[in-house]
């Protein structure tokens, strides 16, 4: 009898080649994972339940990727995508996948990682929040611009793993309102003629297209991001604001840079506002072209309600909102405490959050910018602290910031994260430091991606108090 050729010598292993598998389960990037011969591969657009043929497109020794050819059987979790082009399009990786496994995915991937990554075991963590739209819930939408066939103008997500853009008309989990201006101001760009910014040759104007809408108000922006001056904006963007109701300004932001940054330091109002309003929480505020805002209003809203909850502020606190942007977390929770101060690196998202202050009248909310953690040491001095509730970017918190929390020992934390792993490790080393996980909220903000917010309360642990484990 012929014995089986061990993985490392089989000869099918090679980019190219086509295999059948099934597919198990799903990677945090969202990608269907499944095994062939004790190597694991990650097929884009696999559901868990499925048996696929695939080909391989790039092989590791233990492990690969690989292109979906055919689904050989279909797993009962899977859907009909409610864009034309999700196989294709890299901006959203679920959109065949029901979604119940969606949030059941993310709820995984949430208490995987505290596991793996923070050591943390036995933690209260609550039912992931749903969604109340699972499509249509973005308020923001930034495409790049590229030159199609016979000059037409491009702008869409790029394909996974390159810079090909796929492009749309529509976007089906983008607020709708928003796509009438879409396929609009592609068509004017083109009539203009204006020219589209190559990136490799480092030639042309324009970069990307940004839409912005208010969830509540339908007030829309819109802002053009260029490589330099677009003649006729001006009067094209009057044309605009005249065509659609709900425009409220047309911005030009200047990006000359050779980067994959989107936008660059300066942004000005060509016609109508800079700005748009929104409601959140009861509270007015203002949005510019490149405010940091969550994309999805109402489950931002959801997740900032069982904040506000778990906190139980009595009005006689002193908390600290670590990178308060432009004041989304710190108004609401200046409205239950005694004082709430902002701390912010950018100096310009700290004369936002002022704004919005003064225009809700709220006078016990103080806003402060500089480094994160020498501020937190600063203010600490200044006053007792009750509270610190901490928004950072996807990257976590650097290491000087924990540090300064555990040295200053706040009697509460409340940590927002948009990336688990992120927030595993920082949580590790807050509880190492003295901390207890007191609640764990996963919450889905990006319905149709492999993204998942999370809110964590922690609590100083006394000497004799069982905290999570840290393994």
């Amino acid at each position: 009898m012929a014995s089986m050729a061990s993985p490392a010598s089989s000869p099918l292993w090679q980019q190219g080649q086509t295999l059948s598998l099934s597919i198990d389960d799903l990677s945090n990037s969202g990608d269907g994972v499944g095994r062939w011969q004790e190597r694991v591969v990650f097929v884009p657009n696999g559901v868990p339940g499925d048996r696929l043929s695939v080909r391989l497109t790039r092989v590791k020794p233990a492990y690969g990727f690989a292109k979906l050819l055919t689904i050989l059987e279909p797993s009962p979790h899977r859907i009909r995508a409610a864009c034309i082009v999700a196989d294709k399009c890299g901006g959203c990786q679920w959109q065949s996948l029901a979604y119940g496994q969606q949030l059941q995915a993310k709820q995984n991937q949430v208490q995987a990682a505290l596991e793996r990554i923070g050591g943390l075991t036995e933690l209260p963590i609550a039912p992931i929040l749903a969604a109340p739209q699972p499509l249509g819930y973005r308020n923001k939408a930034t495409y790049p611009l590229a030159r199609g066939p016979e000059g037409s103008v491009k702008a869409g997500y790029y394909r996974r793993g390159t810079h090909q853009i796929v492009n749309l008309n529509q976007c089906p989990i983008q607020d709708e309102r928003l796509n009438p201006l879409l396929a609009a101001i592609k068509q004017a760009i083109q009539a203009q003629g204006w020219s589209i910014y190559d990136e490799k040759q480092h030639r042309g104007k324009l970069r990307h297209l940004s839409l912005r809408i208010g969830y509540y108000t339908g007030q829309v922006l819109l802002t053009l991001v260029s490589n330099g001056d677009v003649p006729g904006l001006t009067s094209q963007a009057h044309q605009w604001l005249e065509q659609f109701p709900a425009l409220v300004g047309v911005c030009l932001n200047h990006n000359p840079q050779k980067s994959n940054a989107i936008f660059g330091r300066d942004t000005v109002c060509v016609a109508g506002q800079g700005y748009l309003e929104e409601r959140f929480l009861g509270l007015r505020l203002r949005l510019r072209s490149t405010t940091f805002f969550q994309v999805n209003t109402r489950q931002a809203e959801a997740l900032v309600e069982t904040l506000l909850a778990e906190l139980a502020l009595q009005g006689t606190e002193t908390v600290i909102d670590a990178y308060c942007g432009v004041g989304t977390l710190s108004l609401p929770l200046a409205r239950q405490a005694k004082r709430c101060v902002g701390i912010e690196l950018q100096s310009e998202s700290v004369a936002q959050a002022r704004q919005n202050a003064a225009l809700n009248g709220i006078d016990n909310a103080v806003f402060i910018a500089g480094p994160v953690e020498e501020q937190l040491r600063q203010q600490a001095k200044d006053q007792s602290v009750d509270a610190v509730v901490l928004d950072p970017p996807r990257k976590g918190c650097d290491p000087e910031v924990l540090q300064a929390l555990i040295d200053i020992r706040p009697r509460r934390l409340a940590y927002m994260s948009c990336n688990p792993s992120t927030l595993a490790r920082d949580l590790k080393q807050l509880v190492q430091g003295g901390y207890r996980v007191q609640q764990v909220q996963p919450a889905d903000f990006f319905p149709q991606t492999a993204h998942v917010e999370c809110l964590v309360m922690l609590s100083l642990a006394s000497a004799s108090a069982a905290g999570a484990t840290a393994a």
